[in-house]
């Protein structure tokens, strides 16, 4: 990329103009949050309950990761132009949501479900053996322990999202990446630069966002290390410590 191209994106940036009105920056984001929003929502309903289940259930899990891998091997935009092709085409950004929800999918299955299967077994066995139903150990034992894992994918396929709703202009969608597409109709290299940027700085700061949610929701924060800098055994939620010392 050569200087005059940097210096041009940031002068198309430093323009007013160009955040204003519908085809201005500020429009185009607020289109690029929504789709992305929307995708990502649709992709943890379908994802986190099949995980949680048979992540708890321990039976099929390895045949649902393997199935949603498989879908990791399907180009985005393959998926996208055939849907658009297709008669989904004609019913507005239906195609760019499926094909951005089958995308997002398997990072949030794959991470949520061996988040479950690994967490600490005695743990779980001993809040099996305090009589927890099944619904219980899922939601005060499992899903703490796994809450790392759980965030991992959360993230990854957030920043996969909102990186790849940029093919939505390419279906003649919204988003950041009309200022792209803008750019190569009017061989304007520097609003080019300018719309990467911009998608760029925003996938870093919905990963930002995010760390900072799973640092202050962390159900076991303070407890996953211990003064030794190991992590202590986990107790069942809803149980309490033994006391230190001797009595």
């Amino acid at each position: 990329m050569s200087v005059d191209a940097i210096t041009g994106a940031w002068q198309w940036l430093g323009t007013a103009a160009n955040w204003a009105g519908e085809k201005g920056v500020w429009h185009r984001l607020g289109e690029h949050l929504w789709l992305s929003g929307i995708c990502l929502v649709l992709s943890c309903l379908i994802a986190l309950p099949v995980a949680l289940w048979l992540g708890h259930i321990g039976k099929g899990g390895a045949l649902a990761i393997n199935i949603s891998n498989v879908g990791r091997a399907v180009p985005t935009f393959a998926v996208l132009v055939l849907l658009t092709l297709s008669p989904l085409g004609s019913h507005g950004d239906w195609p760019t949501v499926i094909a951005l929800v089958l995308f997002a999918v398997p990072p949030l299955l794959t991470n949520v479900y061996l988040g479950i299967r690994e967490a600490d077994r005695d743990v779980v066995e001993a809040a099996r053996g305090m009589g927890m139903s099944g619904p219980q150990l899922l939601r005060r034992v499992e899903i703490p322990l796994a809450y790392p894992l759980i965030m991992t994918g959360l993230r990854s396929a957030a920043v996969q999202v909102v990186a790849t709703t940029t093919l939505a202009a390419l279906a003649g969608g919204g988003g950041l990446g009309r200022i792209i597409t803008a750019g190569f109709g009017n061989y304007d290299t520097a609003q080019v630069v300018a719309g990467a940027v911009l998608v760029a700085v925003l996938a870093l700061v919905v990963e930002g966002v995010l760390v900072v949610v799973d640092r202050a929701f962390d159900p076991m924060r303070g407890r996953r290390r211990g003064p030794s800098g190991k992590a202590p055994a986990p107790a069942p939620a809803g149980t309490r410590p033994e006391p230190s010392g001797s009595t």
